[in-house]
């Protein structure tokens, strides 16, 4: 029987998964097939089919399990509607899941990504009420490249240190953090 938690059906999901995570660390999307997929996860193109229409349904899955994912270690804040802009959580979340960013990263979804919130609130104080969306996008851009750089760099930095050096190009605006 076929059920949302049937056990097999989540380990070939879970296959799925990993294979082409696997295979775009080294592949572009347009250049991976799903009999590609099925052939080095040991399942049959049916398996892969009833559970997505196609390989981009499949990256789809995978952006909206890392969001949520995120979007799990700040729920408190997103129920209360407080924003306490702590990025520690964030760059510990990422370092634990590297994989899951650099594959997020190279699947583009990075320019239109849910994953950031920022305080408009705030900056409409700092920045007198002026230019709010070009400071909201300076701001997503800049953490996404210094993300970015640390994942390809195997995030040599703890978490802490990636706080400190944000926090150093946000200096005399200590409520940012």
């Amino acid at each position: 029987m076929n059920t949302p938690n049937n056990k097999r059906k989540k380990e070939s999901l879970e296959k799925i998964e990993k294979v082409f995570i696997d295979l775009l660390q080294n592949k572009d999307l347009d250049e991976i097939h799903v009999s590609d997929i099925c052939k080095r996860a040991g399942l049959n193109r049916t398996t892969f089919y009833s559970n997505y229409m196609d390989i981009y349904d499949l990256a789809d899955s995978i952006r909206d399990k890392l969001e949520t994912g995120l979007a799990d270690i700040y729920r408190e804040e997103i129920a209360t509607g407080y924003n306490s802009n702590d990025y520690l959580k964030l760059f510990r979340h990422i370092q634990a899941n590297q994989i899951f960013y650099r594959t997020y990263f190279k699947l583009g979804y990075d320019n239109n990504y849910k994953i950031l919130a920022y305080d408009t609130e705030l900056a409409k104080k700092h920045f007198q009420n002026r230019f709010i969306n070009y400071h909201i996008e300076f701001f997503k851009s800049g953490l996404t490249k210094i993300i970015k750089m640390w994942l390809q760099n195997g995030c040599p930095e703890t978490p802490e240190e990636m706080l400190e050096i944000v926090k150093n190009e946000y200096q005399g605006r200590e409520e940012f953090f």
